[in-house]
Formats: structure tokens, C-alpha cells, sequence
């Protein structure tokens, strides 16, 4: 229940409403002819009613002692007549933050409050006052998700927005119910579940340059199966130049256009017979100015061809392994032979270029290898799903 002190102040209003009443009927009845017509009477009657009796009272959405409070849901405190000052503080004393309309007839919480802990209500309006202590709702399983791409930064048009938890949601419509993407202009876009424990979007052609995009995960309340988001996530980030790489196992070249225009060329090796590169379209990933690469890392033991190198500027094509990088003890064979293991080697200064100028989700495309199309599941081929698949979704699986 609420505690409330303090009504006196809204009895005598009401009580002068009524007198005031009594004295419009007898005013009435004293210089009107009835003459057993009964509507003016009645009319008098209602424009007596007092609008206090309706008014409401200082009040707010949750009584005292209430427990499984939702965590997404504001806390709200009313009164019709105004309201002079409310305070929200949790266990540790700190004050959540909220706001009152514009008459200062009903306050809000702005935000979230936290899982699994006790609040302390208290308002006051005129003479009344409420103090009242609750409890919010402990979920049994949480689960963390992080996004991608980072908040500010300038991506690539092939880049997909990425949701990725330490828990994989039972409910995947409810997480996808969860998330909101704002384009600027509109696009149109589709979600589709690569694992269990990640989900992407992305439109149905590559980005156009200059095009904003915001992403808003509102995870935390939310039931996706069993567990609950531990913490909201939401990011802002701009598709920059059109940057696109293609190589080409037929000249052994690779070619780099930005906005439709050829700037750099530059000699490759790939995959060697037994280890061909695989073909389709690659999403830039990380960028690396310096990296250890072990093949033990996808199942090529050391006794059976495999290998540990460090390598400078490492630009990452695929999840399973594959980076544009400098690789001097291959030039004799670049432009000419494909040596490597899977990976674009290519030359220092090609390598730091590459580094310096491609970006995360810009594309790099690999044709003519014969080594199979890269896996849409890889994480970095996401466009090698057909829209068709990709827009279908899968969150029923």
C-alpha cells in the first residue's frame, strides 16, 4: 500500500464545493417556476457536481512492498492538482533520474531501472505526501550481446550491422523484436541468424555512400527465451566511400576501385593447389599492423604443412583465416604463382596500403580461384547468402 498524509486540504475544497452547491439549488428553487417541470432542478444539480471528485489523488504506479517490478517500464507518480517534488533513489542512495510534464501533474522515470534491487518513492504534492519502497523483478539468466559496428565510426557499404550474445536467446524473434535500425534515407533491411549466438542485418544491395544508419538494442526487461538482456547497446555510424577490391586468380592481380574509379593495383599470391582460396564477396574485418598467425588455429597441425608467422599489416577478409598481408618471402611468386595457404600475400608496401586505405565492411571480392564459394556462415560472407535466403530469416529454427 501507500503511505499518505496530509488530505485535509482536499476535504475542505470539497466541502466548499458542496455548500457552494446547496446554495445554487436553493437560489434556484426560490425564482423559477416549477410547474412540475423538474429539468431545471436537475440542471442545477449537475453544474453543482463537485470536479474534485474525480480529480486524482497523489498516486503512483507501484504500492509499497510490490516485488518483480519491471525494470522496463517507467515509474510514474500523478496528481491532477500538481505535484511538488518527487525523489527515486535505490539501495545505495542514488537518485534515478526523471522528469515532470508540462503542468507537473505526473513525473517519470527517463530511463531503466536495474535488475534485482529495492527503491525508495517518495512525493510530494501541497499537504500530501507518499513514500513507498519496491523491488525489481531478479531474472534467473542473463545474457551480454555486443554490437557491431562502433558508435561514431565510418564503414564500408558491404558492412552488416552485428548482434552477437554470450548466451544464445531461445526467442530469436524477440531479440530481433528488440532492435531498431533508422537509416537516413530509408533502406530496407532484413535479419538473419548466422549462429546461434549471433544475429545480422543488412539491406539487399550494398549501402550507398553518405547513408546513416542507428542501431537501438532495447534488450534490458525484455524475455528472449528464458534469459534477459543485461545491458541495452546502441550505436550511430555513416557508410563512407565505396571502396572495393577484386582479385582476380587469372592475372593474378589485385584491383582496388573507390566510388567506381581504379586507384591501385598490385600483384598477389593466394591459395596454393590443396589450400585455393575460396571465391564470393568478403567483408573487411579487423585491421592489424601486426599479427601472429598460427594454422593450428583452424586444424593445420605444424608435423602436417601447417605454420606459425608473424606478419605485418594484417587486413582480415573471413572469420576462418584469410588477410590481405605483407608477405616479402613470396614476392618472386606474386603476380605469377600462388603459394600461400589461403591468404593474399602480397608485398610490404601493397600490404601497408592496403592497411591504411580499405576499411571495416568495405569489399573485397576473389574470383577464378576454384576453391569453392567462402562459407555465407563465416562471418565475413555475409553477401554470399542470396536475399532471397537472407530476407526469409530464420528465427523459427
Amino acid at each position: 500500500m501507500h503511505f499518505r498524509f496530509g488530505r485535509s486540504g482536499r476535504v475542505l475544497r470539497s466541502i466548499v464545493a458542496a455548500t457552494a452547491a446547496t446554495a445554487l439549488l436553493t437560489t434556484a428553487a426560490c425564482t423559477i417556476d416549477d410547474d412540475g417541470d423538474t429539468d431545471t432542478e436537475q440542471v442545477a444539480q449537475d453544474d453543482g457536481s463537485s470536479d474534485d471528485e474525480d480529480a486524482v489523488e497523489l498516486t503512483a504506479n507501484v504500492d509499497d512492498d510490490d516485488t518483480d517490478v519491471k525494470v522496463d517500464e517507467p515509474i510514474t507518480v500523478q496528481d491532477d492538482e500538481g505535484i511538488d517534488s518527487v525523489t527515486l533513489t535505490d539501495g545505495y542512495g542514488t537518485e534515478v533520474e526523471g522528469s515532470f510534464n508540462d503542468g507537473k501533474t505526473e513525473w517519470a522515470t527517463d530511463g531503466k531501472l536495474e535488475y534485482s534491487s529495492t527503491y525508495t518513492l517518495e512525493a510530494k504534492a501541497g499537504d500530501e505526501t507518499l513514500s513507498t519502497s519496491f523491488t525489481t523483478f531478479s531474472p534467473g539468466l542473463l545474457t551480454n550481446a555486443s554490437l557491431a559496428p562502433l558508435d561514431g565510426s565510418t564503414v564500408g557499404v558491404g558492412q552488416s550491422v552485428a548482434l552477437r550474445f554470450d548466451e544464445a536467446p531461445a526467442d530469436r524473434k524477440a531479440v530481433e523484436d528488440a532492435i531498431k535500425v533508422t537509416t537516413e534515407p530509408k533502406v530496407e533491411g532484413a535479419f538473419y541468424w548466422i549462429t546461434s549466438n549471433e544475429v545480422r542485418w543488412r539491406p539487399e544491395e550494398y549501402w550507398k555512400p553518405g547513408t546513416e544508419v542507428t542501431v537501438d538494442a532495447d534488450l534490458v526487461g525484455k524475455d528472449l527465451g528464458g534469459m534477459y538482456g543485461e545491458v541495452d547497446r546502441s550505436a550511430s555510424f555513416t557508410i563512407g566511400d565505396d571502396v572495393r577490391a577484386v582479385a582476380d586468380d587469372a592475372t593474378k592481380m589485385v584491383t582496388v576501385t573507390r566510388n567506381g574509379e581504379v586507384v591501385k593495383t598490385m600483384p598477389t599470391s593466394m591459395g596454393m593447389p590443396g589450400h585455393e582460396t575460396p571465391e564470393g564477396v568478403y567483408q573487411i574485418g579487423d585491421q592489424l599492423e601486426a599479427l601472429t598467425m598460427d594454422s593450428q588455429t583452424y586444424g593445420l597441425a605444424l608435423d602436417a604443412g601447417g605454420y606459425v608467422t608473424d606478419v605485418q599489416y594484417a587486413t582480415q577478409m573471413s572469420y576462418s583465416g584469410i588477410y590481405f598481408h605483407a608477405a616479402p618471402w613470396s614476392l618472386w611468386a606474386q603476380g605469377n604463382t600462388n603459394t600461400s595457404h589461403g591468404c593474399l600475400n602480397l608485398s610490404v608496401e601493397d600490404a601497408q596500403w592496403v592497411y591504411e586505405n580499405l576499411k571495416r565492411g568495405d569489399i573485397a571480392e576473389v574470383q577464378g580461384t576454384g576453391g569453392g564459394q567462402l562459407e555465407g556462415y563465416d562471418g565475413l560472407g555475409d553477401w554470399n547468402i542470396p536475399w532471397s535466403t537472407w530476407s526469409a530469416g530464420n528465427a523459427d529454427e
